[in-house]
């Protein structure tokens, strides 16, 4: 009897150590398993990683290549206009020595006329003297100045003929004096184009035409003070346009 309960208890002792063993065994498999599972966890994750970082890196190559592409046909376009600029400015050179000779031959051309427009109004019909005297000085005085430039100067000329020019196909009313000294006395002035120039004294007493010929003013007959009046105001505006008779000297032609 005692010889088997101690078979009994030594074969419980080895029962004990076989499921000690098994269990530790076990542990050391879950454990195992986790350590595996963590690790293709660990892994995945690097992969999810790389994988993302591709997909950036492939983007910005198709960016990178696309900006590529943008940049060429911008140097190519740029090429195109250095080329172009570079024609331009031979052009330009060719120019600037062309205009340094127009302006050597100009500068003579407009000198000449302002003398021509200075002789014309000291000849012509004395309608507004003052006016267009001081237009010829202001034109040779801003020939000598450096401040304006020659194409200024040009322009100014040719506005001064422009008006010499309208005077030739307007009508015009205004008060001026004629005489000198205690003879010179204010009177109402009538422009005909140049035509013809006349004059009616303010009390419209006395009426005047300038004889060309003579370079003197040529009283007229009584006859014409009605018209010349009337003629006065249309000019003024103060009348519609009308048919006006007055006199108007003729200059023959020498045979």
């Amino acid at each position: 009897m005692l010889k088997l309960s101690r078979m009994l208890t030594s074969s419980l002792l080895v029962l004990a150590v076989v499921t000690a063993a098994s269990a530790g065994t076990l542990n050391d498999a879950v454990d195992a398993q986790v350590e595996i599972e963590q690790a293709a966890k660990r892994s995945q994750q690097k992969i999810d990683n790389l994988y993302d970082e591709t997909a950036s890196m492939v983007e910005q190559y198709r960016a990178t290549l696309q900006q590529t592409a943008s940049l060429k046909a911008y140097n190519d376009q740029l090429d195109k206009l250095v080329v172009s600029q570079q024609t331009e400015l031979g052009t330009m050179e060719a120019q600037l020595r062309n205009v340094e000779t127009t302006q050597r031959d100009i500068v003579p051309l407009m000198l000449k006329m302002i003398e021509v427009m200075a002789q014309f109004v000291e000849l012509d019909a004395p309608f507004l003297p003052e006016e267009r005297q001081a237009r010829v000085v202001s034109l040779q005085a801003m020939m000598d100045r450096a401040d304006v430039t020659l194409a200024e100067k040009y322009r100014r000329i040719l506005e001064a003929y422009l008006v010499e020019t309208e005077y030739g196909r307007t009508i015009e009313a205004y008060k001026g004096k004629i005489g000198e000294g205690e003879q010179s006395r204010t009177v109402n002035f009538l422009r005909i184009g140049r035509v013809a120039l006349y004059y009616i004294s303010l009390d419209g007493l006395e009426t005047a035409y300038w004889n060309q010929d003579t370079k003197q003013w040529d009283l007229l007959p009584s006859d014409y003070r009605d018209s010349l009046s009337q003629a006065l105001k249309v000019a003024k505006k103060q009348l519609p346009p009308d048919l006006l008779v007055l006199p108007v000297m003729t200059t023959e032609i020498a045979k």
